[in-house]
């Protein structure tokens, strides 16, 4: 479906969904350390819902099973949580979506495990990874187009020579995980789908320190760089407004 324009009660679901997500992945990212599993920080991420009255919208979407996606280093996302111990220097993705009353948000966000400091190349990708989903957000208006946002994400990667995943898109969020129309995170201005005040969409650049090209691994789900090259991820779910936007899934 294409995304909707939301009523004031849907959004209010999505805010409440959002700010679940978030107190998740602030958790998540004071926790991480080198030694745990993935699988573990995974339990700790339903540990953290449960009881709240938000339910995880991945676990079982389209088969996924678990309650969040959590991809390490060459694996760009969808990665499925397990036995891999986390090493020190060990970028990780946590892609996370919420569902209450009815209304899904998706956010990620980046982390290197153990002192960031002694990996100054990653800590630069995930910097500037972040700052291309702002520069993207910062677009936001009714009637911006998907290739305003596309744009202004390419304009901060593409200086730095990352590998921008253009197989892989932001999207239409809320009534359902992924909606129309798809945001790419590369584009040219005023071109694309218009959007407009009331619609509430997932923003979501990634990038790599080597190609843009990439594979799905043996198990059906982890999307992985074909040269081996650590991948960066952020994402939020934003309402647009008149004038702007409001980050839905932020603290």
């Amino acid at each position: 479906m294409y995304t909707k324009v939301k009523t004031d009660s849907e959004i209010t679901a999505m805010r409440h969904a959002g700010k679940l997500l978030a107190t998740v992945h602030a958790t998540l990212k004071e926790a991480i350390a080198p030694g745990m599993t993935t699988k573990y920080l995974a339990d700790l991420a339903a540990r953290e819902l449960r009881g709240t009255g938000g339910t995880p919208s991945f676990l079982g979407y389209q088969g996924f099973p678990d309650v969040i996606c959590i991809s390490v280093n060459d694996e760009v996302v969808h990665g499925i949580p397990g036995a891999r111990v986390i090493e020190d220097g060990d970028l990780i993705g946590l892609d996370f979506g919420v569902t209450y009353d009815g209304m899904i948000t998706d956010s990620a966000i980046s982390v290197i495990a153990g002192d960031a400091h002694k990996y100054p190349d990653r800590q630069k990708l995930l910097e500037q990874t972040r700052f291309a989903m702002m520069a993207g957000i910062k677009q936001l208006k009714d009637g911006v187009t998907t290739g305003d946002i596309g744009h202004a994400i390419e304009s901060i990667l593409n200086p730095h020579k990352y590998g921008i995943v253009s197989d892989l898109v932001g999207h239409g969020v809320g009534h359902e995980l992924h909606e129309d129309p798809n945001i790419p995170n590369q584009g040219k201005p005023k071109s694309g789908h218009q959007l407009e005040a009331g619609m509430t969409i997932a923003i979501e650049p990634m990038a790599t320190l080597g190609t843009h090209k990439v594979h799905v691994d043996q198990d059906g789900w982890t999307i992985k760089t074909n040269d081996g090259s650590i991948a960066a991820h952020f994402e939020h779910t934003v309402l647009i407004t008149d004038k702007g936007f409001e980050i839905l899934t932020t603290l």
